[in-house]
């Protein structure tokens, strides 16, 4: 090689070098002013990307307000669970720990990862809901990607069935579905609150932030009734209907002095704890004592003899020949189960005439009866909240309409739920005054609306005296120890074609103790198939145990009590 090239083959490598490093100056000027850029103008950006990828908001869940019996024993509480969910986006199809994820949900490999390529797309799929934190903690443990555990609250019933119907039960979101549940859910949920939180990259919660906005805990609630009795009269209703095989029932205890439901039950019941053996036809999820209806029957006649000692025309000493122990009506025959001869108003209601009844409204202005029959709630609604709560019918017969106003005299052509007629019971009880019913503690009674003198109530309950004892319908129904009022009624079903000849709906409603009356209470029976079916043969002897047991509970002292005589030992 000549000296001229070889001077050309130096200066093209130092060209080539002085080029490189001209490139570098520039890679490195480049990488300085991006960096300068970055912690200059990009500063705010970036500082929010990296907390959109730590910084997570997350949902402060709110506890449910508790419902409490009278005494304060929960009937409703929130115990905390756990909610597993994936992100299938984010979901590691090959972690080793799929086998047990899937068996801590209660699902199994290839059904999980059926679900994870169904909904590949999507970002939020909920796995398990309502697990325990025991069982939410495992699941944590596994560290999969795209598996993350909220915390939430699951309602849970300690009464169970017992006080089911009036309770009733919140859905998987917390919202009530029936009951005290749906009629109270603006008190008793609480409002979520957010909070601030970093996570990992496996979803993990390593920080709590700060609070973004409070959480609102929701309202206790407490209710009237006694768990006590409500206890003792669910074991009596659910027996009595087990004995006479019957089709349904239901019961309402009525604390006299203010109105409030002690006890409220029904028949079938189900278990809010577990809603899987429901059935289709939720036939089991009505409380019957508030939302069906049914004929009255003859626990009517106390209000029809009412309504006739308030007309005027009637006294306490006024007699009704009922012979020859039936009366005909505009082409209709009513009956008595015999001729009772000449009654006195109140063995009207001992032998339960049905033509005294009659005789009775058809002597009375044409609204003489219904009136009555009003103005202690019957035809409307009894206003306790509770969601399909039923006002029952009450018609208006004009003054020809006899048939009509015949049969109502003695509880046909009208309906009544079972909370309608204790309501109705209480101006026997209360001296002549109406009270609103409450399924709510109150913190003082309401005074009443006085629908008849007292002089009449006191008359009237004197008379249901006599059902309960020797000749009355009613004798099953005394209490030892207490004076027992009452009325029995036992009606036939509505069919197909009309009445059935036999489908009964035995009743009995009552007060106790006559002398200083604490309780009213209504028992119906819905269709027993044994060989009793009337409602001194059916409803009054649980009643007996219900209103006894439930005399005693509240310390209510005996006003019939016979001392035991004394032994004498003979020598």
């Amino acid at each position: 090689m000549s000296d001229e090239q070889g001077l050309q083959a130096r200066a093209a490598r130092g060209w080539r070098l002085w080029l490189v490093f001209a490139l570098l100056c520039l890679i490195a000027a480049g990488v300085a002013g991006k960096m300068l850029s970055l912690n200059v103008q990009e500063q705010d950006f970036l500082k929010r990307q990296g907390d959109a990828r730590v910084l997570r908001t997350a949902i402060i869940p709110a506890h449910r307000g508790m419902i409490s019996d009278r005494n304060g024993l929960p009937l409703s509480v929130s115990a905390p669970v756990s909610t597993v969910w994936m992100n299938p986006k984010e979901f590691d199809l090959q972690s080793g720990a799929i086998t047990k994820l899937a068996s801590l949900i209660g699902s199994d490999k290839n059904a999980l990862l059926k679900r994870v390529a169904r909904f590949r797309d999507k970002q939020f799929v909920y796995l398990k809901r309502q697990m325990t934190p025991a069982q939410a903690e495992q699941v944590e443990e596994l560290h999969i990607p795209g598996v993350y555990v909220d915390r939430e609250y699951k309602r849970f019933y300690p009464a169970a069935e017992v006080a089911t119907h009036l309770v009733g039960f919140t859905g998987l979101d917390g919202v009530g579905q029936e009951g005290i549940e749906l009629a109270f859910e603006e008190w008793l949920q609480g409002i979520p609150g957010k909070k601030l939180v970093m996570r990992d990259l496996l979803g993990r919660t390593v920080k709590h932030i700060r609070e973004l906005e409070p959480m609102v805990q929701g309202k206790d609630l407490q209710l009237s009734i006694d768990l006590r009795l409500q206890y003792l009269a669910y074991r009596e209703l659910k027996a009595a209907v087990q004995a006479h095989q019957a089709d349904s029932a239901a019961m309402v205890v009525l604390d006299v002095h203010t109105g409030e439901v002690l006890a409220m039950v029904n028949q079938p019941s189900y278990n809010p704890n577990d809603r899987s053996n429901l059935g289709k036809g939720m036939e089991s999820l009505r409380n019957r004592a508030v939302t069906d209806t049914f004929e009255p029957g003859s626990t009517m006649k106390p209000l029809t003899i009412a309504a006739a000692l308030m007309s005027g025309k009637y006294t306490l000493d006024s007699k009704v020949d009922t012979s020859p122990g039936y009366i005909r009506v505009k082409g209709k025959t009513i009956r008595d189960h015999r001729n009772y001869g000449v009654l006195s108003l109140g063995r009207i209601i001992t032998k339960s005439s049905n033509v005294g009844a009659t005789k009775l409204a058809l002597s009375l202005h044409g609204d003489a009866v219904r009136n009555v029959f009003h103005n202690v709630g019957l035809g409307q609604v009894p206003g306790t909240g509770f969601p399909g709560e039923q006002a029952g019918v009450l018609p208006y017969f004009a003054e020809n309409r006899l048939v009509e106003r015949a049969t109502m005299s003695y509880g046909y052509g009208l309906s009544v739920t079972p909370l309608q007629l204790a309501q109705s019971y209480l101006p026997f009880a209360t001296g002549g005054l109406v009270r609103h019913v409450s399924l709510l503690k109150l913190d003082r009674p309401e005074s009443g609306t006085r629908v008849m003198p007292k002089k009449v109530a006191d008359a009237i309950l004197r008379m249901m005296e006599t059902v309960t004892q020797s000749g009355g319908t009613g004798r099953r129904a005394a209490i030892e120890g207490y004076r027992v009022a009452g009325k029995t009624g036992t009606v036939h079903k509505v069919g197909v074609n009309g009445y059935a000849d036999d489908q009964y709906m035995s009743i009995f409603a009552g007060v106790a103790p006559v002398d200083n009356p604490a309780i009213v209470a209504v028992v119906m029976v819905d269709n027993p198939k044994g060989q009793e079916y009337y409602g001194g043969e059916v409803a009054a002897p649980l009643f007996s145990r219900v209103v006894g047991g439930a005399l005693r509970m509240l310390n209510v002292a005996p006003d019939n009590w016979q001392p035991a005589k004394p032994h004498v030992v003979m020598k």
